[in-house]
């Protein structure tokens, strides 16, 4: 199916399901699904950001210049996933445990909101990888427009450059609870800290990575060209003492880059077996 194809798909769809609230995070494909959305059903569309702890700064910045640019009806709320138990645990399924927390809320607000669809930023490439969020997407009945009109990752970054939003060519991002290996226990200073490392690479000039959390140590990954750069002996030293700053004891560099859902590499096909959906 051709790439006009599957968009004219997406607004079929998207006119079958008004009124219609997004999960939006300001990641590249709730964005376009907020612009898709607003385009296709004006103020039948509301756009729903949760904020906490597990939000990375930037990304929070990049949602109010989506909203802003986009001009979508849009609300902010608070999430209390770090007041769940089974969240700071940080099982191989917290993410169920996140999106059940914030798919509850978001259906207390379609009940005030003309019985509105929950739509979520899940697209077709999300269906091979390890989601134990689908499964809460499944269980409150949360459509995916994006993955149902077959559209890919690279093909919602093209259309988001046809739409000049400014995450067209924004990397990959997830919530920083990710940062850490299943079973070390996530709380707020922990997440604050791997934030404020994020955002020194940012200012820094790397565009390509992630702060892995592996307490006392902390594993950082990079894209092929930012490995490059950070690999050279002056920068590794400024990227050795700003961390040891932040509370690490070890800075390491890991040398196979950046890769994402690289927690997932342990996990057994067993462990993953009960998430697919």
């Amino acid at each position: 199916m051709e790439l006009k194809d599957k968009e004219r798909k997406l607004e079929e769809l998207l006119k079958s399901m008004a009124p219609a609230i997004v999960a939006f995070s300001g990641g590249v494909d709730s964005a376009y699904l907020a612009y898709k959305a607003h385009e296709v059903l004006g103020d039948q569309a509301l756009a729903v950001m949760a904020e906490s702890a597990s939000v990375p700064s930037n990304q929070r910045k990049m949602a109010d210049r989506v909203i802003k640019q986009i001009e979508i009806p849009f609300r902010k709320i608070r999430s209390h996933e770090l007041e769940l138990d089974e969240y700071k645990a940080n099982p191989a399924d917290r993410c169920y445990f996140c999106k059940n927390e914030l798919f509850s809320s978001l259906k207390l607000i379609a009940e005030e909101y003309r019985s509105a669809t929950i739509l979520d930023g899940l697209n077709a490439d999300d269906l091979g990888d390890f989601r134990p969020g689908r499964k809460a997407g499944e269980e409150h009945r949360v459509r995916s427009p994006l993955m149902e009109a077959g559209l890919t990752k690279a093909e919602i970054r093209e259309l988001s450059r046809r739409a000049h939003l400014p995450t067209a060519d924004q990397p990959a991002s997830a919530c920083l609870a990710s940062r850490f290996p299943y079973g070390v226990t996530i709380t707020e200073e922990k997440l604050r800290i791997v934030d404020e490392g994020e955002e020194f690479l940012r200012e820094a000039g790397f565009r390509v990575f992630r702060v892995r959390h592996h307490d006392p140590l902390v594993r950082l990954e990079f894209g092929p060209e930012d490995l490059k750069k950070a690999l050279d002996p002056a920068v590794a030293r400024k990227l050795a003492l700003r961390f040891k700053k932040l509370g690490y004891k070890y800075v390491t560099i890991d040398l196979e880059g950046y890769r994402t859902g690289s927690a997932n590499e342990v996990l057994s096909p067993a462990e993953t077996a009960d998430f697919d959906v």
